[in-house]
């Protein structure tokens, strides 16, 4: 366990010089704010019971001392007392951990067609049901590569609900709970048609998107009609390297999605390329089917339909998709927010017959992370 070497403070700032070398330079305001005592943070749930407005503006350390494992700071001119242990301190200092975010590009596994040499992530679903790490493993497939498969679901009508279940919660739509994925008369939507479709992310016309997308087969027999996955953000990677200026434009320009049908009128206004402070991509919306009439400035005119074909083309290079067929009680999860998906067009004999349902990152993110905690020894 590291330890503190020595520490110095001013009013304003505590600096910690650690056995290993490292400095950390800690604000005094940064200090109260994060006060673990029980008058600041609530013992059983870790939410913070003050306001930063109760927290005197012209806070200032007043003295520090250490004690055991802790270092004891008192806080002018509240004469408020805090304690940090010193793991805590290794944990959480801002010198030394960078702020975290786990839906950008940067902690994925970016990936393309010669990536799976050793097989696509694929896993029981009787094990991903009875067994923590198995579950923990494939979950954490999607957090990586964005997609799993699971085989041997049954083929119940609804069971995808029930596989939800496991990890997280149904995304209800004005499709409902699920939806049938197989040919109708004046489909309201050309995946319920046997026509082939483009890489696409579904719903890019609601606010937020479902995070995650299930289909399971639960009968096929017909010619054709193959899946094709495609990483979405690998593809923007391709472009930002390409055309930095392509990159910049879908990241930047907003446009208008839209679906109507009967009973339903979906709008949203957003960027193809949703990027966070570090510019890293953390959504990807593509979804040529669903883009509203563009009403842009008429200089981006040009420049949007430019990088809007780069981008186009660049989805649809073989060497960044894979292809499979989904056979009966398979099931493919996967992030709606980077895994473009696509399908071949299908025979009219036979039958093709795929049930779908939406669910939220927030959920399999939540659910993994407990996994991860309980089984951190066998994984």
């Amino acid at each position: 366990m590291n330890t503190i070497k020595s520490f110095s403070f001013k009013t304003d700032q505590l600096t910690i010089e650690w056995q290993d070398g490292r400095q950390s330079q800690l604000a005094a305001i940064w200090l109260r704010d994060h006060c673990q005592m029980p008058e600041c943070r609530d013992p059983h749930s870790g939410q913070r019971l003050l306001n930063i407005t109760d927290i005197p503006a012209d806070t200032r350390i007043q003295s520090v001392e250490q004690i055991d494992d802790k270092l004891v700071v008192v806080f002018a001119p509240e004469n408020h007392v805090s304690e940090f242990s010193t793991n805590w301190l290794l944990d959480n200092c801002y010198c030394l951990n960078k702020q975290s975010d786990d839906r950008s590009e940067q902690g994925k596994k970016l990936w393309q067609t010669n990536s799976f040499a050793n097989g696509l992530p694929r896993f029981d679903y009787a094990s991903f049901c009875q067994s923590g790490i198995t579950r923990a493993t494939a979950l954490q497939a999607v957090k990586d590569y964005g997609f799993v498969l699971l085989d041997g679901v049954p083929c119940e009508d609804g069971y995808i609900l029930q596989v939800i279940g496991k990890f997280g919660y149904v995304r209800e739509t004005n499709y409902g709970p699920l939806f049938n994925v197989r040919t109708e008369v004046n489909a309201n939507n050309l995946a319920f048609t046997n026509l082939g479709l483009g890489c696409h992310l579904d719903n890019p016309y609601r606010d937020p998107v479902p995070g995650i997308q299930l289909l399971h087969c639960l009968e096929s027999s017909t010619t054709g009609g193959e899946s094709i996955l495609q990483d979405g953000f690998m593809a923007a990677n391709v472009l930002r390297d390409e055309n930095p200026e392509h990159f910049k434009t879908l990241s930047r320009q907003w446009i208008n999605y839209r679906f109507q049908d009967s009973c339903t009128d979906l709008h949203s206004r957003v960027a193809m390329f949703e990027v966070n402070d570090l510019n890293q991509v953390i959504k990807v919306r593509y979804n040529n089917r669903s883009i509203d009439t563009l009403r842009l400035e008429r200089s981006q005119i040009k420049p949007f339909y430019a990088a809007y074909r780069h981008y186009a083309e660049i989805i649809e290079r073989e060497e960044l998709q894979i292809s499979f067929k989904l056979g009966a009680g398979e099931l493919m999860m996967f992030d709606n927010t980077r895994v473009l998906h696509a399908r071949k067009s299908y025979s009219d004999g036979g039958i093709r017959h795929l049930q779908g349902a939406y669910s939220d990152l927030d959920g399999l993110y939540s659910t993994l992370s407990m996994l991860q905690a309980e089984n951190h020894n066998d994984l």
